[in-house]
């Protein structure tokens, strides 16, 4: 009992990070700060809900990502119950920074960056997850990094074209409302929400790849690739013309070629 009195110290609830089937908590081990969560006590004798947490360990505990609360331990915790133990990200909400009006253009430029990265991450490995919101965006206290909490506790073989299509949606629903409260006039970020929030999802970004390019404000790989290859055949049709096996062309035919090129 002493050893477990030792290990945990300073456990407070944070009722405004509660998520829909937990609470959430901070506090120290053996003198660490770290988060805890643990199921509601409406869902804790339940197994269904038993085995969501116990699922959620299994497939969060070897994700890592700089972006994504990492996950470290699964344990009783007397006067609390089984818990997920993840590293420290206690800071402001992106919520409550929006509804202070206290976004900077950092935050803007990581959620530009950073969560989408996060967010490509979490498609790559095939984690069914909740709809991305300002509550699950955590900016950490004194540092300011973002960290993405509330990842999912599913991991399928792949993902619908409907999850990954929602999630485009939901970051353009984020990013108005980031717009909103910073004021931002940058024309490519309102240019992007627009577009994820399109009413008509075929006229969304097909994938977060097309996203990222745009929100870098850069044309797609293969538009540059095609150029590339246009300027290769012109210069190769160039060398061949001045070649010596070059068949013999009409007077003034070379010329005309030559200058109908450049």
């Amino acid at each position: 009992m002493a050893d477990t009195e030792q290990r945990w110290t300073e456990i407070e609830h944070l009722p405004e990070w509660d998520e829909e089937f937990y609470h959430i908590y901070t506090a120290k081990k053996f003198g660490k700060w770290v988060m805890i969560k643990t199921l509601r006590p409406e869902y804790a004798d339940d197994p269904r809900y038993r085995s969501m947490i116990e699922q959620e360990f299994d497939v969060r505990y070897n994700l890592a990502h700089p972006n994504i609360v990492m996950i470290n331990d699964f344990e009783e915790i007397p006067g609390i119950g089984r818990c997920i133990v993840t590293d420290d990200v206690y800071g402001d909400s992106l919520r409550k920074l929006i509804d202070e009006r206290r976004v900077t253009p950092a935050h803007v430029e990581q959620l530009r960056h950073q969560l989408v990265g996060a967010l490509e991450y979490i498609q790559a490995n095939h984690i069914v997850h909740p709809p991305l919101k300002p509550e699950n965006i955590i900016f950490t206290e004194n540092i300011g990094n973002l960290k993405l909490i509330d990842v999912g506790f599913e991991q399928r073989p792949s993902l619908s074209h409907q999850s990954t299509n929602d999630d485009i949606y939901n970051y353009g629903l984020v990013l108005e409302e980031v717009l909103d409260a910073s004021d931002n006039i940058d024309a490519t970020l309102n240019r992007v929400a627009r577009r994820c929030t399109d009413p008509d999802p075929k006229r969304r970004y097909r994938d977060l790849q097309q996203l990222h390019l745009a929100l870098e404000n850069r044309r797609p790989r293969t538009v540059y690739l095609i150029i590339i290859a246009f300027l290769v055949v012109m210069i190769l049709l160039l060398l061949w013309l001045y070649s010596p096996y070059a068949p013999e062309p009409a007077t003034g035919t070379t010329s005309l070629i030559i200058n109908t090129i450049l």
